[in-house]
């Protein structure tokens, strides 16, 4: 960074869990993303894992607020802010001016006009001066390291916070796709409600994804299994404390009806797919990102189901990150980038 750089270039992976931000080719931002809002002033309190920390215990005059939903921009001030905050993060020192950004930012590949839309608008409110956008599908294929301009089919499902992104990648575009709303935060509301229903107990939305990550599977047999998961809540009926362990068996029944609709949507992708990069697909298998990737015995399940290979990717969470940093260094390269 001399004193004549007035811009800067970033990549962002604005997820509906966690936001990324690369910035010479390094991850320097890996953040949930929330941020934590006065109400009466409407001031940032705080972004990203600070937000996360006061989520569910907030009083009256602070709200909490995901901007994202579905991987989408819900709630577009909180998101505007939540991309400054991130930004400011990169290099905490105040300087005389702020740079001018040049940004790549990932978007779901299902996004209509209106969606694509607000993110470029937020990018832009936020300091990007040339914006630009890459389909998640894209990035994580690059992020995995699959030449995606290579004339041979390649099938990448990533799993993310809002949105499953199933897609079939060829000479550096998506030939079919597949982008459904079931995915990291369904799984999550799934085990509140299983906790509600079946041991009685009130759990939050902080606790439902800590079961997730210790405990959570998609296959009721595992060939090692996580120790039971120990969750303090208020009994429903008498709001006395309850301590209730948790299973990982459990935990697999009760994710099975949207685990199912997943397989549905990458059976639907597959039948859409040319023969000749179905014979590719096969032969090289199917690649899992996103942070549904990391769910114990997915791989497994989905290969005995669908019987073509699932490899699940080194760095599935940052997959989608790197992808884009890889695309912010070949801008003029990649013509599949969205202006």
């Amino acid at each position: 960074m001399g004193l004549f750089s007035f811009t800067q270039e970033i990549a962002m992976d604005l997820g509906t869990a966690n936001t990324i931000i690369i910035y010479n080719g390094k991850i320097v931002v890996d953040e949930p993303s929330v941020v934590a809002l006065d109400r009466r002033t409407d001031k940032v309190l705080a972004v990203g894992e600070k937000a996360r920390q006061m989520h569910g215990k907030t009083h009256e005059n602070i709200r909490t607020i995901r901007p994202l939903r579905d991987g989408v921009i819900a709630d577009f001030y909180a998101a505007e802010q939540m991309i400054r905050g991130m930004i400011k993060m990169i290099n905490p020192k105040s300087r005389w001016f702020t740079p001018s950004l040049r940004m790549v930012v990932c978007i779901p590949s299902g996004s209509t006009e209106v969606e694509l839309r607000a993110v470029r608008d937020s990018a832009e409110h936020a300091g990007g001066r040339d914006v630009y956008m890459i389909y998640e599908p894209m990035a994580a294929a690059i992020g995995i390291g699959i030449d995606v301009e290579a004339p041979e089919g390649n099938m990448i499902v990533d799993i993310g916070g809002g949105t499953t992104e199933i897609a079939v990648i060829s000479l550096g575009g998506i030939v079919s796709n597949k982008s459904i709303r079931i995915a990291g935060d369904d799984l999550t509301a799934d085990i509140m409600e299983y906790m509600r229903r079946q041991h009685n107990v009130k759990v939050g939305e902080r606790t439902a994804e800590m079961i997730k990550i210790n405990v959570g599977s998609s296959l009721t047999s595992l060939e090692n299994p996580p120790e039971d998961y120990i969750v303090h809540g208020p009994n429903q009926m008498t709001a006395l404390p309850m301590e209730v362990p948790v299973s990982y068996q459990e935990i697999a029944h009760c994710l099975e009806k949207s685990i199912s609709k997943m397989e549905a949507a990458i059976l639907s992708a597959l039948e859409q797919t040319p023969p000749e990069l179905y014979a590719d697909i096969v032969h090289n298998g199917i690649y899992l990102a996103g942070g549904g990737a990391l769910m114990r015995g997915l791989d497994k399940r989905l290969t005995d189901k669908i019987g073509i290979p699932f490899h699940v990717a080194e760095d599935p969470l940052h997959a989608v990150a790197k992808g884009t940093g890889v695309a912010l260094k070949n801008i003029d390269k990649f013509n599949f980038l969205i202006r």
